[in-house]
């Protein structure tokens, strides 16, 4: 790329005209969004920029409020761990999003804030995306936060043979499960340790192996060759999970796949002009 070449992503020219997204997390550096969202809103012929901003759990509701005061602000990204509390801070929440218990994205209508989630979206578009397909298949999903749950819903949609959750805390897991009972009594969920021996599909939605030292997030012994195992994680790009399954033999995706799935929805949702190519 030479010097004059403007850099994939960047949304050039900034200027006061420009309209601001964000991107809310705590850590935010892991994020890939704003590489994907600027990308998509240059394709789109948008005069918007996507910014990165870390914020503590804390003072989500302060930087929220600011969001709402601040009238070249459209729309926001919700990250690790903010979903499931942003919810709260919303003046309408959307049916999805309702359902799931957690937003990972705002934008604002008539001076209202209206949420919305796509992860599970975004999490069956880059399955389907990949070739990978979940109906039939028994599926254990770790972690029941904000993501785990947009990811649980999703994958019960998709008609998988079975449902296995599991959460270092066993009441949030359960009670998911009793929603997910409600939503569909037809397939088969149980909350159990994170062994996935007799799965055919592991996904791991929680923030466990974004640091050095974390353990599995799974029994890697119940890892079995050609089982898919699917990481949402974004930083590092291949978590030592999915090292570890590879080396067992199991195929493999890893987080940004889910991102990319649901990038286009979400600009459809900010009402992002259209898609240009």
């Amino acid at each position: 790329m030479s010097s004059s070449e403007p850099a994939d992503g960047v949304p050039l020219p900034l200027s006061g005209a420009t309209r601001v997204y964000a991107i809310l997390g705590d850590p935010i550096g892991q994020v890939a969004s704003p590489r994907l969202f600027n990308s998509a809103f240059r394709r789109r012929g948008a005069a918007a920029a996507l910014v990165p901003i870390h914020v503590p759990p804390a003072e989500l509701s302060v930087v929220v409020a600011a969001f709402r005061a601040a009238q070249n602000f459209d729309g926001l990204v919700i990250t690790v761990p903010h979903k499931m509390e942003a919810m709260a801070l919303v003046d309408e929440v959307a049916p999805m999003a309702r359902r799931i218990g957690a937003v990972n994205v705002i934008r604002k209508s008539s001076g209202r804030l209206i949420g919305d989630n796509f992860d599970g979206v975004g999490f069956v578009r880059g399955l389907h995306d990949k070739g990978h397909q979940l109906s039939g298949r028994r599926t254990l999903i770790v972690g029941a936060g904000g993501a785990g749950r947009a990811v649980a819903h999703a994958v019960l949609d998709q008609k998988p043979a079975a449902l296995r959750l599991f959460d270092v805390d066993k009441a949030r897991a359960e009670a998911l499960a009793a929603e997910l009972a409600q939503v569909d009594a037809g397939v088969a969920i149980d909350v159990s340790p994170p062994d996935p021996s007799g799965f055919e599909i592991a996904v791991n939605c929680t923030s466990i192996g974004m640091k050095p030292n974390d353990p599995f997030p799974v029994n890697v012994d119940g890892l079995a060759a050609g089982m898919l195992v699917v990481d949402i994680i974004l930083k590092p790009a291949v978590t030592p999970l999915l090292i570890e399954a590879e080396r067992r033999g199991c195929v493999t995706q890893p987080g940004i796949h889910m991102l990319e799935g649901q990038v286009e929805a979400v600009c459809d949702f900010f009402r992002v002009g259209p898609l240009l190519c």
